[in-house]
């Protein structure tokens, strides 16, 4: 037999109407909101416009949509029994969205703001979902007490002794996560800054994830290392205190050459190429030294100089090597080729 349809139109229709009604709501009030937002955002060149408006986006459109089927079932003839289960099962619905909106929101956060609390240029993965995963748990603890009313005490009873096990299990990569944990909150690597290892590996660092720190080399390379790993080798940041670095190039010249002179040339040309060669400092200035000085077959100088940061020293020692070379030869000093004296002696007959 076909089931038959109620006496009252409204019955159905009502329920359908509130649907699109707050729908239609919701989706308007969002959009002048979103648009109120950007325009402050624009205005007051913040970045916190597009934050919230990327991250939520989507889940406001969820939430108008479970806010209307609440006001849509309330205003039905589906029994009281079902209806409780319709409002719970919305209940957890909208905790869930809630937690994850919160997740991405503090993630998002965090990669945008970041560096204004660390002082780092960026933030990394670890620090970003560490975070996430926090906001999470808690939320996940207050959603299980909230609306489930669940006693915790048994959970985290049974989630510490199985976190021994996992602990035992998973000792390497905790051991990764904990050594990340620490190199980004110790502020001595940071996203940016270029590092040497003592075991030679090398290079911008990119990341640091809870398992491995990526870094760029020169030659656009890729080098990752087991957070373990960095966290107990020895290593150099040029980048910390400050990037700037000091760099030297070596000339010798003629053992007949006279020495201020040449020191004079040197420091007259090292001075001069401040302003033609990108990443060139003049604080503090080129200062020239007698050193090593006498040699097995040169009087050799070296010119001392700064550059902005590590990478800038091979073109500007490329760049300083050609000026300085130029301007000896024609200063008329003479750069002498080595050599090296054979004496041979003639064996006396017994």
């Amino acid at each position: 037999m076909l089931k038959q349809f109620p006496d009252d139109p409204l019955v159905v229709i009502l329920p359908v109407l509130l649907f699109i009604g707050v729908v239609a709501a919701g989706l308007i009030l969002r959009r002048i909101l979103f648009r109120a937002l950007r325009s402050w955002s624009a205005k007051n060149e913040s970045h916190l416009g597009p934050l919230v408006t990327g991250t939520l986006n989507g889940p406001v459109f969820l939430w108008t949509v479970m806010l209307a089927l609440h006001v849509a079932t309330q205003n039905s003839s589906i029994p009281a029994i079902y209806q409780r289960y319709i409002h719970t099962t919305l209940e957890v619905l909208w905790l869930t969205s809630l937690i994850s909106a919160a997740s991405r929101f503090a993630g998002r956060s965090i990669r945008l703001y970041g560096h204004q609390i660390t002082g780092t240029q960026s933030v990394t993965s670890l620090s970003e979902k560490l975070v996430q995963t926090v906001i999470v748990i808690v939320g996940m603890i207050w959603l299980l007490k909230v609306v489930f009313d669940l006693s915790l005490t048994p959970i985290l009873t049974t989630l510490g002794v199985g976190g021994i096990a996992v602990a035992l299990a998973l000792q390497d990569t905790l051991s990764n996560l904990f050594a990340g944990f620490y190199v980004s909150i110790s502020g001595l690597v940071r996203i940016g800054d270029y590092i040497k290892l003592n075991t030679g590996e090398e290079g911008y660092v990119t990341d640091i994830t809870w398992r491995c720190t990526t870094m760029r080399t020169l030659g656009y390379n890729l080098v990752v290392v087991p957070n373990s790993k960095l966290g107990q080798a020895i290593y150099t940041n040029y980048f910390l205190p400050e990037p700037r670095m000091q760099m030297s190039v070596s000339f010798g010249v003629a053992y007949d050459s006279e020495i201020d002179r040449v020191e004079a040339i040197l420091l007259d040309e090292a001075r001069a190429a401040i302003g033609k060669i990108p990443g060139l400092l003049d604080d503090p200035e080129p200062a020239i030294r007698f050193n090593p000085g006498p040699g097995d077959w040169a009087l050799v100088f070296q010119v001392n100089f700064n550059v902005t940061k590590y990478s800038d020293q091979f073109l500007v020692q490329s760049e300083m090597r050609k000026l300085l070379f130029k301007r000896l030869q024609k200063e008329g000093i003479k750069l002498p080729f080595p050599t090296q004296s054979v004496v041979l002696e003639k064996a006396s007959n017994a």
